[in-house]
């Protein structure tokens, strides 16, 4: 339970990176977008496989 808690802590602080940098860099719009539809999803999931 605990790596698998790692884990998803991990993948959501690489998407916020992702998304950062998608605001910063001009012209890269959709690397925002990206990085941030996968944090909605990877918290969902890790939400979902808390309460089951």
């Amino acid at each position: 339970m605990m790596l698998m808690l790692r884990i998803l802590l991990l993948l959501l602080a690489a998407w916020i990176v992702i998304s950062v940098l998608g605001l910063i860099i001009k012209g890269l719009f959709w690397l925002f977008v990206l990085g941030a539809v996968l944090f909605v999803a990877t918290s969902v999931w890790g939400w979902v496989k808390r309460n089951s």
